[in-house]
């Protein structure tokens, strides 16, 4: 129980510091990314681009219904093409020296509109539902437009999985939550 009361408070106060959304989103071209910032607690910062991600091995997904938090269907999509966000972060290289310092590490995907979501390395290195979690470049078929931005990530194994749908994605954070 207090563990779980510590994860909730732990992830709301990493989304605290996100830019708040505001009542009326600007238009989706605005919020157009291209690029994916990989930053923190990593011993090699990168900025990838689509044709970067398409060098990294690849992770390609048939139908998926991303279903809002309400569990309304927000759309389907019938395929998508991208790689793996533990894939991403191998590249990095997670700085964790220690024999227990994973376990305390945050991951936290963004976009350009502020819109932010958080995974622990439990989550993506020691769980099915990391082998779910990519960040995509293409969806049915085609390369992304304007609405999702170049780049974009869903956490495919998610029972909402829109939750944790960010478009527009630009960043990704590490972050180390304890000593």
């Amino acid at each position: 129980m207090i563990k779980t009361l510590f994860a909730a408070c732990t992830a709301a106060s990493l989304l605290a510091a996100a830019p708040a959304w505001s009542a009326a989103p600007p238009p989706a071209r605005d919020n157009m990314s291209h690029a994916l910032a990989v930053t923190g607690v990593v011993e090699t910062p990168l900025t990838l681009k689509v044709a970067d991600l398409r060098q990294l091995p690849p992770a390609n997904g048939g139908e998926i219904a991303v279903t809002r938090q309400n569990g309304d269907k927000a759309e389907t999509i019938t395929s998508y093409r991208g790689v793996r966000l533990r894939d991403i972060l191998d590249k990095a290289v997670l700085d964790a020296p220690g024999h227990n310092d994973v376990k305390k590490l945050a991951i936290i995907a963004t976009a350009t509109d502020g819109y932010a979501v958080v995974f622990s390395w439990g989550e993506l290195y020691n769980a099915p539902a990391g082998e779910g979690v990519i960040v995509y470049y293409e969806k049915n078929g085609k390369a992304l437009d304007e609405n999702d931005g170049e780049i974009a990530l869903i956490s495919a194994k998610d029972i909402r999985t829109g939750p944790r749908h960010v478009k527009w994605l630009n960043g990704i954070e590490v972050r180390k939550l304890v000593e």
